[in-house]
């Protein structure tokens, strides 16, 4: 088998080196090919398998530079309103020093088909999982910020196997993750434009080239923006999407968000989504504001393992507290290695401000309000889990989506749906996309 060693996550992926100081070893090998990822090899549009591996010493200057976290003074008061609480972040510090093991998320990622192929100019990772079922449904799965492939890994085996997994056969999906632009292990972009319309057209160019010509897409957060903009571009084979972020807030809502006056007439649903809103507008857009404007700026969380970390938790409100409280040794959807695997994913791959520029394209060459209805004429199936930035009311998404096929509340969950209930978002998805399965 031939094999090469790319150059030190990152850096540019575009080129193949002998050796990394990082250790990221990428196997490539025409024999190991699925069908038709050997035609697409041997037509020039090349899919390489991909094996993760970071250095002993990588992972020693990660535990040497928490270790020699230099410490502000507490916040002044006794809740979160100053944002990462230095309790909180302390405790994460600790568990990150002391217990954290990087190898099993590692061993986890490898156990997994991985692969790296050039689209428009950039390497893009994904992670290509077929079921062994027949008639099995494509579904291209997105992440957004801060998050990474690391948020779907818990919902692969209850879409591909799920049979084992309290579903039937005729549930079944075949399931492809990429990892944005900048992100993880994919390419960072050396131009600016990497904005959500152009990684749909990308995503598009990638089910095509894994032979793909019918499938559906889900995603949240970015995930969402890139979902939703495949949508309208309705590229051929995409049957339908998922989100469990819907842009869905009405012109009318969103001018008397900006205006600071809540309109009358309200519905229960509607007035939470009215509250959660303009609470975020209010004190959660810092980060945001930040990575929009100046994302080169940001050089003290590439530098420091304890800013990365402050950095990510602190994106919106809801998912901060459950953190904080896994943290104080609470039972949550999420555990401590579970935030540290994807924390320590970022730090690994050096990908703290390539991510961040995600903002500053979408900023300057924008594509339209974040959470702003797009006009998508293709069946949309919405979950709306009550710990997300918004809930998204079902009156909202009626008027957003004309084909909406499915709406559902689930019980309890947040903004990273698969990673903190993979079980429900399953739920949604073979139910949500049963009435599209007769096409495929």
């Amino acid at each position: 088998m031939h094999t090469k060693v790319i150059e030190e996550v990152d850096q540019d992926r575009r080129k193949f080196l002998a050796a990394a100081s990082l250790g990221v070893a990428v196997a490539s090998t025409g024999a190991l090919l699925p069908s038709p990822l050997l035609a697409a090899s041997q037509s020039g549009d090349t899919i390489t398998p991909f094996h993760v591996h970071f250095s002993d010493e990588t992972l020693k200057d990660l535990h040497r530079r928490v270790l020699a976290t230099r410490w502000p003074d507490a916040e002044t008061v006794k809740d979160h309103s100053q944002g990462v609480q230095l309790a909180t972040i302390k405790k994460l510090a600790d568990h990150w020093a002391k217990h954290y093991d990087w190898r099993k998320i590692e061993t986890k990622l490898n156990s997994y088909p991985q692969f790296t192929t050039k689209i428009d100019g950039l390497d893009i990772h994904f992670i290509h999982f077929k079921s062994k079922h027949t008639n099995a449904l494509p579904i291209l799965v997105t992440h957004g910020w801060p998050g990474s492939i690391i948020e779907q890994l818990k919902i692969i085996e209850p879409l591909t196997d799920p049979t084992a997994h309290g579903g039937s056969a005729e549930d079944a999906f075949h399931v492809v993750i990429p990892s944005l632009p900048g992100y993880g292990f994919s390419g960072k972009p050396t131009e600016p434009g990497w904005n959500p319309p152009r990684i749909a057209k990308a995503w598009a160019v990638l089910m095509q080239r894994l032979g793909y010509t019918k499938y559906v897409a889900q995603g949240g957060d970015w995930g969402n923006a890139v979902t939703e903009l495949m949508a309208v571009q309705e590229p051929p084979g995409l049957l339908g999407i998922h989100t469990n972020m819907a842009a869905t807030v009405p012109a009318d809502i969103s001018k008397a968000l900006s205006a600071g006056s809540q309109p009358t007439g309200l519905s229960p649903d509607e007035k939470r989504a009215w509250d959660q809103l303009d609470d975020f507008y209010k004190n959660g857009l810092g980060y945001a504001i930040e990575m929009n404007n100046r994302p080169q700026t940001l050089y003290g969380i590439v530098d420091s393992p304890i800013g990365l970390a402050s950095w990510m938790l602190d994106h919106d409100i809801r998912s901060y507290d459950m953190i904080a409280r896994v943290f104080d040794g609470k039972t949550e959807g999420l555990t401590k290695d579970d935030i540290l695997d994807n924390i320590t994913l970022y730090w690994l791959t050096n990908t703290a401000i390539s991510s961040a520029r995600l903002y500053w394209d979408n900023a300057h060459f924008p594509s339209g309000g974040f959470f702003d209805p797009r006009g998508i004429k293709i069946p949309v199936a919405v979950s709306a889990f009550p710990d997300e930035i918004y809930q998204a009311p079902q009156s909202w998404a009626e008027k957003a989506y004309p084909k909406l096929i499915f709406y559902n509340r689930p019980p309890k969950g947040g903004h990273f749906a698969a990673w903190e209930q993979p079980m429900l978002l399953t739920a949604d998805l073979r139910a949500a996309f049963k009435p599209l399965r007769k096409s495929i």
